[in-house]
């Protein structure tokens, strides 16, 4: 049996944005305990040239979002970068979750092989579908939920590595 690229991302993407939805409620569940304004995380970052933790969310959404329906033949539509509270982040992945659902395996078929060109401040970059996906969109999931996750971690926020992984496939 072979592996769809419909398979190797919809549904891997998906899953892990609603393990960054559960790290998130934790956050938000932490810093209601501490009685700490939520601010003060979603503008958390490691060092200080790093991307704070609402850039993290937005980005761990947007370039999975973007990059499957490129790869379905689609343009994607831009979302309203409302990332002020962690219901604001919430909603972000639950706008995502519902773009992603809306992909048919039918659409992805031979994206593998498709040339995506995806615009960029440095300049235009090109990719083979297959190369797209391994190496830019799903590579780009994980390193920004883990930012994310690091950033709650870090924060004090009671955090392991079932959280970061999510449900097990049932």
């Amino acid at each position: 049996m072979s592996l769809s690229v419909y398979e190797a991302s919809v549904p891997v993407i998906v899953k892990q944005l609603k393990a960054l939805s559960g790290v998130l409620a934790k956050g938000q569940a932490h810093a209601e305990a501490k009685g700490t304004d939520e601010a003060n995380y979603l503008t958390m970052r490691l060092v200080p040239d790093m991307l704070p933790l609402s850039a993290q969310v937005r980005i761990a959404c947007d370039v999975p979002r973007r990059g499957i329906v490129r790869m379905a033949g689609g343009e994607p539509a831009p979302m309203d970068d409302r990332e002020g509270t962690f219901a604001d982040l919430q909603a972000r992945i639950a706008d995502t979750i519902a773009v992603l659902e809306g992909v048919t395996p039918e659409s992805l078929e031979g994206a593998e092989e498709r040339t995506i060109v995806l615009p960029s401040p440095r300049g235009e970059m090109t990719f083979a579908g297959r190369d797209f996906l391994f190496g830019f969109v799903l590579a780009n999931l994980h390193f920004h939920c883990t930012m994310a996750y690091a950033l709650l971690r870090g924060a004090g926020v009671e955090l392991g590595k079932a959280d970061y992984m999510g449900a097990p496939p049932a």
